[in-house]
């Protein structure tokens, strides 16, 4: 839960209380889901996050193994 906060703390910067509107997270989503997650709004957000919360999970699981790999070779 940390990791995911995390990563979200950092995803969303500029768009924390809007995070639908966030032009990165539109396009990881987009990426990641197709068109599903096209024309984001606060609703589709949520019930998609909720819907792929085991896959986004893993995502964010990987996302800090590469920080924490990335750290030690800087």
């Amino acid at each position: 839960m940390v990791r995911t906060l995390r990563y979200y703390w950092i995803a969303a910067r500029g768009y924390r209380f809007t995070p639908w509107r966030s032009p990165y997270i539109q396009w990881r989503l987009e990426t990641f889901l197709g068109k599903e997650a096209a024309n984001l709004d606060a609703r589709k957000f949520f019930q998609l996050s909720w819907r792929y919360r085991d896959q986004l999970q893993r995502f964010v699981d990987w996302a800090a193994q590469r920080r924490r790999v990335q750290r030690r070779h800087a």
